[in-house]
């Protein structure tokens, strides 16, 4: 047999980044090693898999008919890993995690530290690409928990309920709204909205602002959730983020954070995982760690901003954990 795993995963790589050079990177070999497996393959073949056209490598018919096989061999084994590492006990594999919508992770390292302490064999991946549609990485094979903050609607998935979170608009110090008590919609109508994807696709535009019927002054996107803070404290416009995201900028006195309508706003996160996963030992040993090591966020008992900032006031730190038993503040 001419053709090996090795092989599929090289079509595969290069097909989805259209370059030797990134498909080394993602397979972590160097282009000249993957060059000559490349050469090899279509040498045992006696057919060329890719064409070069300018930059980019291009499918041929042959190419094309390996990748569909590619997809399907590298699935099959994909789950006979998964179906042995379960009779095998569950305490040895891999575990690709995301963390929802956010690129902050400053919650996440001391549940890995945790979490290696009583899995050490569990190789732990954070998939920060992820961030568009965990579910659908969760139905492709490529992520294996996913941290998500809406109903997976798939039977194929099961979630379990993790903690909450309050959503807040964080404005820069010197904002116009930075002295208010609470934030309402009808404020964003003059605002520059800064949101992490298309605000047809977001669900902080859809659930808090489309309802309403305003509409920002402008919208812009900005994938990650650090940039997107950094602009707010350079007042260059608004954005709406989970509170314990936040809160060490605000702490800091780089931004303001205020509730979203005087009720305040609150989400609750689960893990989506697949059925087929749900049982496996290090998966609900990960899931157990986090639903007991939520965001913590470092409260301060102050009197209203614009009474206390700038004055040197002390103010009292409470820590508060955002979990399923916490009532909104």
């Amino acid at each position: 047999m001419d053709l090996e795993v090795r092989h599929l995963k090289l079509v595969s790589a290069v097909a989805s980044c259209g370059s030797l050079t990134q498909a080394g990177r993602e397979l972590h070999l160097t282009q000249s090693a993957l060059s000559h497996q490349l050469r090899d393959v279509e040498s045992r073949l006696g057919a060329p898999l890719f064409l070069r056209v300018g930059k980019r490598m291009m499918l041929t018919a042959a190419g094309e008919h390996v990748l569909r096989t590619a997809g399907e061999v590298l699935a099959v084994l994909e789950q006979t890993e998964q179906a042995i590492r379960r009779l095998a006990g569950g305490r040895r594999g891999r575990l690709r995690v995301s963390a929802g919508c956010y690129t902050e992770y400053h919650w996440l390292p001391p549940v890995l530290s945790a979490y290696r302490a009583v899995c050490p064999d569990v190789d732990v991946q954070v998939v920060v690409d992820a961030i568009g549609d965990p579910v659908r990485l969760l139905l492709e094979g490529k992520l294996d928990v996913g941290i998500v903050n809406h109903p997976a609607g798939d039977a194929r998935v099961v979630e379990r309920p993790l903690f909450e979170d309050e959503m807040v608009v964080i404005v820069a110090p010197g904002h116009w709204l930075a002295s208010r008590q609470y934030v309402q919609p009808a404020d964003f109508d003059d605002e520059t909205l800064l949101l992490d994807c298309p605000k047809e696709e977001s669900p902080i535009y859809q659930r808090l602002l489309a309802p309403s019927g305003v509409t920002p002054e402008s919208v812009q996107v900005v994938a990650q959730s650090g940039a997107i803070m950094e602009l707010v404290r350079a007042g260059l416009g608004v954005a709406v983020l989970a509170r314990w995201a936040v809160q060490p900028r605000v702490t800091a006195g780089a931004l303001r954070a205020l509730p979203f309508t005087r009720k305040g706003d609150r989400r609750q996160w689960s893990a989506a995982v697949l059925k087929d996963m749900a049982g496996v030992a290090y998966v609900t040993e990960f899931i157990d760690l986090v639903a007991r090591h939520p965001p913590i966020v470092e409260r301060r008992r102050t009197a209203p901003y614009h009474q206390t900032h700038g004055r040197g006031h002390v103010a009292a730190v409470k820590r508060t954990a955002y979990g399923p038993q916490r009532t909104a503040p």
